[in-house]
This record gives C-alpha cells, sequence and structure tokens, in this order.
C-alpha cells in the first residue's frame, strides 16, 4: 500500500469553485470535465496546498478563498494543509489547524506529492531528484561515502580551527615561550612584592639621608680641622683678654663650648655607618624597576601578570597539544581523503551500472506514452557520479542535449510518466495535469494503461480529455460548470456505473451522447486494463 494519499481536496471560493470536496480513493484518481469547468482551478487549489504561489490560483481567489488537504500517511498519520485568504487578500497558512508559513508547507509537500503538468515537471529539472531516481533504481547506498565526508569535514574544521599554518604556530608557540619565561625568570614573590620593595625601599632611603645629614653636621661643627665650628670657638674664647672683668663671659663662653660638645657627642652617638647598606638600596631599585616593568607590560599590575602567566601556561599546554593532535590529524585527514576517494570510485562506478540500466528500462517505455522515436539516457559524472542529467532528443538523428532544454511540456510530462512505471516512488501522490494533450486512439489508450500501472505502486490523480486515460482509472470524478441567472459556478462529483458511462460517452461524441457512444464508453470501461 502507498506510504502517502491524498484523502480529500477542498476549495472554496476560487474562480468558478464556490464549493468543491474530492475524496479521492487508492490507486489511479481521474478527474474530467469540460473545458473551463475549473479542472485547473482545482489542482491549483492543491498548489495552493502545497505552499505555492501559482499567479493563476492566486488571481481567482475570492476574498473568502479557502483550500485545504488531507493526506494520510504511512502509519495513520493524517496531515491537513491549508490556505486561505485574509482580508487583507494575503494568504494565510495552518498545518493541522495551527498557523504555519507556506515555506513549512513547501518542505512537507516535497515528501507528500509531486505535482506533473505541462510545464511543472519540476523533478524532471532537479538534478538532486534525477540523482535519488538513479541510485533508488540501482540500490545505489552512499552512507559509507557520506559517513567519511561528514568525518573528513570535522577534521578538516578542528585542523583549521587551530590557526595558520605550521610556521605560523610555531611563531606562536616561540611567542607563548618568551612571555612565559620573561615573567618566570622576573620570580616574583607575591602580588604585592613591588608594593612592599617600594616601601622597605622609602624607609632605607630615608635613613640613608639622615645619616648623611648627620654626617655633614658633625664634620662642620666638630672635624679635626681648624674650619669646625667648635675649633674656631675654642680659638676665639682662648684669645679673650685675661683680666677680671672678662672671667665671667669667658667662663660662660666655656660652659657654652662644654655644653655643644656634650651635644655632638650625643649626635656621634646617632651616627650609624652601619644603619644601611648601599649595595641593599641598589639591588631594591633594581628590583623595582623590574618589577614595574613586568607590571606595566601585562596589564598594570603583578597580580595581572601573575594571572596571565598561568592563562599563558595553559595556552602554551593547549598549542603542544595541539601540535601533536594535529600530526595526528593530518595523518587521520590523508586516510579519510584516500578512503573518501575509494568509496567516490565505487559510487560512481555503481550509479553508471544503474544509470545504463534505468536507460533501457525507461527506453523501453517510451513508445508506451506516446514518444516512440525518442531517445533518453541517464548521464553521471563528477568524482562520485553525483552530477546526474538526464539527455534527450525527440527524433534520431538529432542532438540530444538536457531534458529540460529540448523537450516540450507534454514530452517532459510522458517521459516522467514512463520514468514513473519503472520507479513509482510510493511515499507520493503523483499529480499529472492533463498529461495526454496531443496524443489519441490506441496511444491515449496506453497512456492510460500506464497510469492504472503506476497506480498500483503509489497513488495516482490525473486531470485528462481523453475518454481512453478516464476508463483506466479506478476512481473517476466529473466537474461540471452550470450557469444560473447569470452566475456561473461548478460541481465535483464521483461518478460510477450509467453515470460514469454517460460521462465516458460524453468525452467520446460530445454533448449529443448517442446510443453508439454509450455503447463505445461501454466496451471502454469492460475492456479497460
Amino acid at each position: 500500500m502507498p506510504k502517502a494519499q491524498l484523502v480529500e481536496l477542498y476549495a472554496h471560493g476560487l474562480g468558478v469553485i464556490e464549493d468543491a470536496r474530492l475524496e479521492l480513493g487508492p490507486g489511479f484518481n481521474v478527474i474530467t470535465g469540460e473545458t473551463g469547468a475549473g479542472k485547473t482551478l482545482l489542482l491549483g487549489a492543491l498548489g495552493l496546498c502545497l505552499g505555492g504561489e501559482n499567479a493563476t490560483s492566486r488571481y481567482a481567489a475570492h476574498a473568502d478563498m479557502r483550500a485545504a488537504a488531507v493526506f494520510l500517511r504511512d502509519g495513520g498519520d493524517e496531515i491537513v494543509l491549508t490556505r486561505e485568504a485574509s482580508s487583507t487578500g494575503r494568504l494565510r497558512s495552518t498545518l493541522n489547524g495551527a498557523p504555519s508559513s507556506a515555506e513549512v508547507l513547501r518542505n512537507l509537500a516535497n515528501n507528500l506529492v509531486v505535482i506533473h503538468g505541462q510545464h511543472d515537471s519540476l523533478n524532471l529539472r532537479n538534478r538532486a531528484e534525477i540523482l535519488r531516481i538513479v541510485d533508488a533504481s540501482g540500490q545505489v547506498s552512499t552512507s559509507q561515502l557520506d559517513q567519511v565526508r561528514a568525518s573528513l569535514r570535522e577534521a578538516a574544521s578542528l585542523r583549521n580551527s587551530f590557526g595558520g599554518d605550521e610556521a605560523a604556530r610555531e611563531r606562536e608557540l616561540d611567542f607563548l615561550e618568551f612571555q612565559i619565561g620573561e615573567i618566570i625568570a622576573t620570580k616574583i614573590v607575591s602580588k604585592d612584592e613591588l608594593a612592599e620593595t617600594l616601601e622597605t625601599l622609602t624607609r632605607l632611603s630615608s635613613l640613608r639621608d639622615g645619616q648623611e645629614a648627620l654626617a655633614r653636621v658633625l664634620e662642620e661643627l666638630d672635624a679635626d680641622n681648624d674650619d669646625a665650628v667648635l675649633s674656631r670657638l675654642a680659638q676665639s674664647i682662648e684669645r679673650i683678654p685675661a683680666g677680671d672683668a672678662y672671667d665671667s663671659a669667658r667662663e660662660s663662653l666655656l660652659a657654652a663650648l662644654a655644653l655643644a660638645r656634650e651635644g655632638i657627642h650625643e649626635l656621634a652617638v646617632l651616627s650609624d655607618s652601619d644603619a644601611f647598606d648601599p649595595v641593599v638600596i641598589d639591588e631594591l631599585n633594581d628590583r623595582a624597576a623590574l618589577l614595574q616593568q613586568i607590571a606595566r607590560k601585562y596589564a598594570g599590575s603583578l597580580e595581572a601578570a601573575l594571572e596571565t602567566l598561568a592563562v599563558l601556561q595553559a595556552r602554551l599546554e593547549e598549542q603542544r597539544a595541539a601540535t601533536v593532535r594535529l600530526a595526528n590529524l593530518d595523518v587521520e585527514v590523508a586516510e579519510l581523503e584516500a578512503r573518501e576517494r575509494e568509496l567516490a570510485r565505487v559510487a560512481r562506478r555503481e550509479r553508471e551500472i544503474a544509470a545504463v540500466q534505468l536507460t533501457e528500462a525507461v527506453r523501453r517505455q517510451l513508445p508506451r506514452v506516446a514518444l516512440p522515436n525518442a531517445l533518453l539516457r541517464f548521464e553521471v559524472d563528477g568524482d562520485d557520479g553525483s552530477e546526474t542529467q538526464i539527455l534527450f532528443t525527440p527524433n534520431p538523428g538529432l542532438p540530444e542535449g538536457p531534458l529540460q532544454s529540448l523537450a516540450s511540456g507534454g514530452e517532459l510530462s510522458r517521459v516522467l510518466l514512463a520514468l514513473s512505471l519503472e520507479t513509482a516512488h510510493e511515499d507520493v501522490v503523483a499529480v499529472f495535469d492533463e498529461i495526454d494533450t496531443g496524443v489519441g486512439g490506441q496511444v491515449a489508450q496506453q497512456i492510460g494503461q500506464c497510469l492504472y500501472e503506476v497506480g498500483r505502486q503509489q497513488q495516482v490523480l490525473a486531470v485528462t480529455h481523453l475518454a481512453s486515460v478516464a476508463a483506466q482509472a479506478d476512481h473517476h470524478f466529473v466537474i461540471e460548470k452550470t450557469t444560473d441567472h447569470g452566475v456561473t459556478s461548478t460541481s465535483l462529483r464521483a461518478v460510477n456505473g450509467v453515470e460514469r458511462v454517460n460521462e465516458i460517452a460524453r468525452m467520446l461524441a460530445g454533448d449529443a451522447i448517442t446510443d453508439e457512444a454509450k455503447a463505445l464508453a461501454q466496451r471502454l470501461l469492460e475492456t479497460s486494463r
């Protein structure tokens, strides 16, 4: 049983279609009716439900237009696709009753239905679909190739994420090692070492400056030379004249001299040449300068420098590990590339075989679809054979070319029918819009038989004007146009028994249905299939 079925199609307010509901069955379904009755609009409604933007259907849409398509998938899941006109004229989309978008409906439709019309056999214009057909016909599996390519992309992306070429990575490693070595060589004791060094240096510098000033004072006051202040004072006291009148002043000055010498002695006690070591101060100055240089270079503080050190060391380990990983990646990539080439060769060989077999199979069907003189072949190219196309010529002796370029709309649709006979895709519904245009007689009957055969594998819906085609259907629907008080509308109904005989007779003889036409219609129905 087909895995996808269109069980119902509904249209309201679309051109001459006021209300039309089509309940389809499995197998081959056919819609007939006079020209202009609304068959194209009905398929246009289906196209809208599938997310299409058919200009003709949109132009014909009334303000209250609504179209709905109900699909049944394998497992019993029901899918309802709806498009309806809003008050502004825009089309709203819903999926199973929930607001959606035309894009969502289009993506879903790809797995549900394919419409083949005079100008819409899109799956034969799509190379990816042609490749799928070739692979399906030859049971070609590229799962291993796909897995290898995914692994190759992942490995190449990982290799690229390490950045740069080998020389650039070596330069980065050298710079990281230089920065780390520079910080480590500084031997930072703690994040506060600079502040503590500056504090000690300030204290020792102040002590040094004080001792130097004290030594100068002692030198000026009481040196061993005659220029010292106290020596000159003693010499001056000695020059005071003798006599009782001067004794008192002399004694006072001698007392002052003695007191000054006591003061100098106290200052001399405070003087200590070993109170500071100039070498230590020089070392502290050098240390402070080095620490300040490191702090400025690495974010302004020793704490930041220590944090940077940890980051740089971690990065260096990552880069070293990456270097080892890169060496392994290079080997891995080389192995994956070799594996990819081998699997691609296998895929191309299998696709070439499948293309030859499918070409022969479809060629055998071409006469049945009114293309007795046409030539067709599947061509594969590329490393893995994924560059596929269908080459076609409608008549012998003419150069072949891409099918979509050389085939007319009718030829394109009939090629699709021939292909469907060999590769019916049970996962989707096949819709054929007037595929029998331009043919008649025995050929029309053959096309009807082909559509019936395809219907054994997948559900088929076809619009036709030919009685020979309609007589082959499992389910027959008629769309009729009537005019009442100047208003034109259509109706849609399933026909069976006498009603179907009469519709087939109308298609054979026109409106003037004769007994002969009915008899011929009866024979067509009895001898169909």
